[in-house]
């Protein structure tokens, strides 16, 4: 699907062809978004939001013009509640710091799960011992799906947040989310959504989730890095506090006191990403231009064939439940060998994945392993690449003797 409009898959790696299958880290990037950047560094770089003149004019026209395609993208009834942050990570602890933390009163609760990223972790383990909660995590049943029975039981009066991923960057299950916002609503508890597994493969609409909160990062969804997403409830974002205070954030300045714009700009202090925001505007566009629909088919497929074909190869154990249930990524490992030795040998065939706990430890902890292999799948991705991974896996068998 378009492969040719990403040049570093061009090229050779170990004297293979490049097969790269680490997109749940970061995607490659088209063309036209390359070209963006190149463009705003060359054409009309100047800062926005503050000079009068042509090229200052350009740069804040095109900047507001990305968040306007964010917006379209993530069906958000406003601009204004899309956010520019530098990822996922800063988005999460924008909303823990600046939006629950204020609010909290000792006894209160936060719930999780415990599936998730450090990113979607720490921050909530951070405020828990700050605000004196407790912090509550909804339990997986085997297959790596969410026991939303539980879930109904765990959350409560009390709960002020619930912090889920809508896809695990490990077990790659979808998380039902527009059922976490119903329990939610009815307790008055804020939902929060880390979308950077999401975001890049299929149609995320967030008035059709119900979710408070929604952060996904630039890079993962063919963007560049340094620039990610804040989506949030209007009334939500009237009330959460801003964590940097500067330039650009403020309405009036006195000597001792300071009033702030309205959102989104209140949240986004000094100078914000410019080439990095209007480019994220580009893969906006370019996503769009194929379909969400079309890449999210595309993606289902290709995981689909690789669960079968990995399933075959003796010895390798997949974790996680089936494609039916699962986002594009198949976290493995073989037999006893470390994962990492296994993608040492996947690099020596041109393969690139992922080795490692994936910053997620408890999550390994439960699966009873120190770190797993994982190939993730984007839009330039082929059966004949998946094919090639599993003729490498067998080979590592013999290399290992497994």
């Amino acid at each position: 699907m378009r492969r040719d409009d990403f040049p570093l898959l061009q090229q050779q790696m170990n004297d293979h062809p490049l097969a790269y299958l680490d997109n749940a880290a970061t995607t490659q990037k088209p063309q036209q978004v390359l070209d963006a950047l190149h463009t705003y560094y060359t054409r009309y770089n100047a800062n926005v939001h503050r000079g009068v003149y042509a090229l200052a004019a350009e740069a804040t026209d095109r900047y507001e013009a990305s968040r306007a395609k964010v917006a379209k993208f993530l069906n958000a009834p406003s601009a204004q509640q899309i956010l520019f942050t530098k990822g996922t990570t800063e988005a999460i602890n924008l909303v823990a710091m600046g939006m629950i933390l204020p609010f909290l009163r000792v006894g209160d609760e936060i719930v999780v799960t415990g599936a998730e990223h450090h990113s979607n972790l720490i921050p909530w383990q951070r405020i828990a011992k700050l605000g004196g909660a407790t912090l509550k995590f909804i339990p997986l049943k085997a297959d790596g799906t969410l026991d939303l029975d539980a879930a109904r039981k765990l959350i409560h009066h009390r709960t002020r947040a619930i912090a889920v991923a809508q896809i695990s960057n490990v077990l790659g299950t979808e998380h039902p989310i527009q059922e976490l916002a119903a329990i939610a609503k009815e307790k008055n508890a804020v939902l929060v959504v880390d979308a950077a597994q999401s975001v890049p493969h299929g149609p995320v609409d967030v008035q059709q989730l119900g979710c408070d909160f929604l952060a996904f990062s630039g890079h993962k969804a063919y963007g560049p890095t340094g620039i990610g997403v804040l989506y949030g409830k209007p009334e939500l974002l009237e009330k959460m506090e801003p964590l940097q205070y500067g330039g650009e954030m403020i309405d009036k300045v006195e000597l001792h006191t300071a009033t702030y714009k309205e959102a989104p700009w209140k949240f986004e202090a000094g100078t914000p990403p410019i080439a990095e925001a209007i480019a994220l505007g580009e893969a906006v566009d370019y996503l769009q231009d194929i379909g969400m629909e079309a890449i999210h088919a595309h993606t289902k497929a290709l995981t689909e064939y690789a669960y079968e074909q990995l399933q075959a190869v003796d010895g390798l154990t997949i974790y996680g439940p089936p494609p039916a249930q699962r986002g594009g990524l198949i976290a493995f490992n073989l037999g006893n060998v470390h994962a990492h030795d296994i993608a040492t040998v996947l690099d020596s065939r041109g393969i690139a994945v992922r080795a490692g706990h994936h910053c997620c430890q408890p999550l390994m902890r439960w699966l009873g392993v120190s770190s797993t292999v994982r190939a993730s799948f984007g839009l330039y991705n082929t059966r004949a690449e998946i094919d090639r991974l599993a003729a490498a896996l067998r080979e590592a068998k013999e290399v290992f003797g497994v």
